[in-house]
This record gives C-alpha cells, structure tokens and sequence, in this order.
C-alpha cells in the first residue's frame, strides 16, 4: 500500500514539473517572438522618411503633406537662396561672428578642375552652396563656375580686387512639371566691379533652372564639428536640389502654351547650361 501511494505521488510531481517546464519554455517563446517584433517595429521607425510640414498662410497647426509636395514660396526662396550664394563673389569668407563682420577674413578659395582640364578657385561659398545641387550636376556645374570665376576675386590687393553680384530682376512662379519637379525661371544679371575705380562688367544670367523634391534625414552634428560643415549640412534642409539648369529662352510670356516653349527651345540646340 505504502509503495503504491509513493508511485502515485512520483507520478504527480513528474507530471507537474513537465507541465511547469512546458510552460516555462512556452513563455519564453512567447517572450522571443515579441521582442522580435518589436525590433522589427524600431527598424521600420528608423527607415522612416521623416514626413514633410507646409505652414498654413493662417498660421494654422502645419500639415502632414505628400513627400514630394513643396510649398511654391520655398521653392522659390530656396533657387533665390542658392543662386545667389553661388554666384556673390566678396572675396572674403562668409562671417561667422560680429568680429568677422567687421574684419572680414579673405577667401583663398577652393581649387577645382575645370573642364578644359587644369585647376581653377571657387569661392567658398559657391562650393558651400553647391552642395544643394544634384551629385551627378554638382561637379561639372563647380568646373564651369571655375572658368567664370577671375583670379582677381582672391587678389588681396585692393587695385586689382574684383566683386561679383548677382542681380536677380525676376523669379519666375514655379511650374510643376511631373510629381515632386518643377521648372523656375530666372531673369538676372551677374554685375563684375573691380574695386579701384568701380568699373562694372554686367553679363546677363537668365536661367532656367529644374528643381526636384529630395529625401533628407536629419543626422545630428557632434558639437565638435567645423563651422563648414555645419554650413554644408544646412543646405540639405530644405528638401529639395537643382538637377538642371538651361539657358532660359525668353518669349512673350514664360507661361506660354507647350507648343510655343517646345520651339523655342528647338530652335537653340545648345540652350543646355552644362548638359
């Protein structure tokens, strides 16, 4: 009797540590499977495009948007922005204090190779600002500014020191052109003074230039980081790039029918600026 009780109170521990072990084991697979599913969720959040905001001419809350949709005004003032610190040519380097506003640093500019194969300066804030062009555009875009681009610009002496300005008259309303592209058209002069005796040499800038809306992630800046760079990263900010830029036919109406604007630019075969 006493060894039949011990069988049966055997068989019931075994019987309970299995099923203890059973569910220990089914718990931590429960557990496995949702942390793997949490991590999945972290990475989707991580290879998330950061969504796109348009403040309302209201002052409303801004909006969620599409992620190629841009606001004309910051297509705009973004062509307006870039082009003119392309092409204003001090030389001096941009300010980064009260003290460098009033004592300018002089700009040694940035060698680059131009397309006739030797070595000439930009300005450093032309290449600064070239960084809110296409890759593919940027490096022929920087040669050909190169070449128009005089050596006097870095001279430090005052009788040879020559400035450049662009004027820019007229800023065509954006057209979109395909989703998240749009063609903007720019009348403007590019005004050369040579600081001794203010001559100016005024050659005229009409562009057309092509701007398409970009993926930006907003990787922070270590503390430590140059002033340039900080200045490199702020030109992706605003989403968008030039990935064109033609010489701007001028007709009648810059929104003329498709018909007249095809012909005008047939009939200027290289009416490309570097393409």
């Amino acid at each position: 009797m006493v060894n039949l009780l011990k069988k049966r109170q055997s068989k019931q521990t075994g019987s309970v540590l299995t099923t203890f072990a059973i569910a220990t084991f089914s718990l931590q697979i429960l557990v496995l499977i949702l942390f793997i599913i949490q991590g999945l969720n972290i990475r989707q959040l991580s290879l998330r495009k950061p969504p796109n905001f348009v403040q309302m001419i209201d002052g409303k809350t801004p909006t969620v948007t599409d992620e190629l949709a841009r606001d004309t005004e910051s297509i705009s003032l973004f062509v307006s922005k870039t082009m003119t610190a392309m092409f204003n040519w001090s030389g001096n380097l941009p300010p980064q204090n009260i003290e460098e506003v009033a004592k300018p640093k002089p700009d040694p500019g940035i060698q680059v190779r131009t397309l006739k194969g030797g070595n000439r300066n930009v300005t450093t804030s032309t290449w600064i600002a070239s960084f809110a062009i296409s890759e593919d555009f940027r490096k022929g875009l920087l040669s050909a500014i190169a070449e128009l681009t005089p050596p006097e610009v870095f001279a430090n002496n005052s009788s040879q020191n020559i400035t450049a300005q662009l004027v820019i008259k007229r800023l065509y309303p954006p057209q979109k052109i395909a989703p998240g592209k749009w063609r903007v058209g720019m009348v403007a002069d590019l005004v050369q003074t040579k600081r001794s005796d203010n001559r100016r040499k005024v050659t005229a800038f009409n562009k057309d230039l092509l701007v398409r809306a970009v993926d930006y992630f907003p990787y922070p800046l270590s503390e430590n980081s140059t002033d340039l760079q900080k200045a490199i990263y702020s030109t992706r900010t605003d989403k968008l790039e030039i990935y064109e830029i033609r010489n701007l036919c001028l007709i009648d109406e810059y929104n003329s029918p498709d018909d007249q604007t095809k012909q005008c630019l047939n009939n200027k075969s290289n009416s490309n600026f570097l393409r």
